[in-house]
């Protein structure tokens, strides 16, 4: 399983999530289609930009409980001061990506920033 993590500041576009992860999966030489899902923080439930994003995207949008976030944080490689205070964890993006893809996921590499929204991309090493 391949997940795009995403994190942003409030109010971005659809527009401007599905950029961040076109750069993403770029930068790592994928293509969309090798994308399972989008996942982000319970701090992101409300951010409509991200919901809108997948189903533009036809991908399902998980969002990960804080305590997942968390147990998860220590195997993020950005430190975001906003997103611990805020969610519990160095990088909402990071964690969401690593929580979804499942037992074993590794990042790809750090989070990639665009504008008001980061995306990183895990692969699940087992069943999620």
């Amino acid at each position: 399983m391949m997940v795009a993590g995403i994190g942003s500041r409030k109010g971005v576009t659809a527009r401007d999530v599905r950029a961040a992860i076109e750069t993403a999966l770029e930068a790592h030489g994928l293509a969309m289609t090798a994308l399972s899902a989008l996942a982000t923080g319970e701090i992101k439930r409300d951010e409509q930009a991200i919901f809108l994003a997948g189903r533009d995207l036809d991908l399902p949008v998980l969002v990960i409980s804080d305590d997942a976030l968390q147990a998860v944080a220590s195997g993020t490689i950005s430190r975001s001061e906003a997103s611990q205070a805020r969610a519990g964890t160095p990088s909402v993006s990071e964690a969401s990506a690593l929580a979804a893809a499942g037992k074993d996921a590794k990042l790809l590499g750090a989070r990639t920033v665009v504008g008001p929204v980061t995306c990183a991309i895990a692969l699940g090493g087992g069943a999620a």
